[in-house]
């Protein structure tokens, strides 16, 4: 049995979360893509609830009722899920490198809700019209290229406004993408109508990047104000960016591109999908995209005439 004067000179050599976040966001930041994410989620709802709590009285009951007033609140099961995910690793991490306090991550063992965030918003091709006119007249010059690029390849933002030049292959008509959401690299077939657009794409002396930011030459931190302008421009507030996506696929589906297929041109991480559709030459694939692009019936490289 330890002494009390023991137990209390233990206690002191405990940290606060807080004082744990700081070396776990160093920690992200050596390897995480998007680490400025966790770092939003660390602050906007872990913080606020964790900061100045000793990492020993971090207790599954009020970890759990944490989690529930997160949804009394309002806030979406995905965000909830996203900020359990980031407290969860960063307590493993604590318990790996033995900090003194955390033994047991109270984290797991706390049932989870059902997650169903599934929401469909497909363009039609009269919305895409519509979308390209609002675009074509935004102030961020670079913003019709990347919706125009999401649209006809099927690709993730971040793949688009981190793509290089030395990525693309105009021969083989292909886009890499070095590190995809699954870790590893992909290739994206280009239609005749991506083509075009990469035809057009402005250039900047000693810049690698497709579409950067024309002031930092960098990959656009965000486009969010931009895109948002033009989407309500269109008359469609309720449009994601990632819905650009799920919309390329959509018009490859309306084509009559088996389902397979277009889940090869997207990148799809699914082993018994990947299995049954590895037989698909790139040519096949470029097929694909190509029936999609004529589905959405748009020339993106077409003047705006009311502009």
């Amino acid at each position: 049995m330890l002494h009390p004067w023991c137990r209390q000179r233990e206690k002191r050599s405990v940290p606060t979360y807080a004082e744990l976040s700081v070396r776990y966001l160093a920690h992200t930041a050596t390897y995480q893509r998007s680490p400025e994410t966790t770092e939003q989620y660390m602050r906007k709802h872990i913080l606020p609830r964790w900061s100045k709590v000793l990492l020993s009285d971090i207790k599954q009951e009020d970890v759990a009722q944490w989690f529930g007033d997160m949804a009394k609140q309002g806030y979406k099961p995905a965000t909830i899920e996203r900020a359990r995910a980031v407290f969860s690793h960063s307590l493993k991490k604590t318990i790996q490198w033995q900090v003194p306090g955390l033994t047991v991550n109270p984290v797991v063992g706390i049932p989870r809700p059902p997650l169903n965030n599934a929401r469909e918003r497909y363009l039609t091709t009269e919305e895409a019209q519509r979308l390209r006119a609002a675009v074509e007249r935004s102030r961020n010059k670079q913003l019709k290229y990347i919706i125009g690029l999401l649209l006809q390849t099927g690709c993730r933002v971040s793949e688009i406004l981190h793509a290089e030049w030395s990525h693309v292959d105009l021969e083989r008509r292909l886009l890499r993408v070095p590190q995809s959401k699954t870790g590893k690299a992909r290739f994206v077939p280009l239609s005749q109508g991506a083509l075009d657009l990469i035809a057009e794409l402005p250039r900047f002396d000693g810049c690698p990047f497709l579409v950067p930011n024309p002031k930092t030459k960098k990959p656009w931190v965000g486009i969010f104000m931009s895109w948002d302008t033009a989407r309500k421009q269109a008359g469609l507030p309720d449009l994601r960016i990632h819905d650009l996506r799920h919309s390329a696929a959509s018009f490859m589906a309306a084509a009559g591109i088996d389902l397979y297929t277009i889940g090869a041109v997207l990148g799809h991480s699914s082993y018994k999908t990947t299995q049954r559709y590895s037989h698909l030459s790139s040519d096949h694939l470029i097929d694909a995209v190509e029936a999609g692009a004529a589905k959405l019936g748009v020339d993106w490289t077409a003047k705006d005439p009311s502009a």
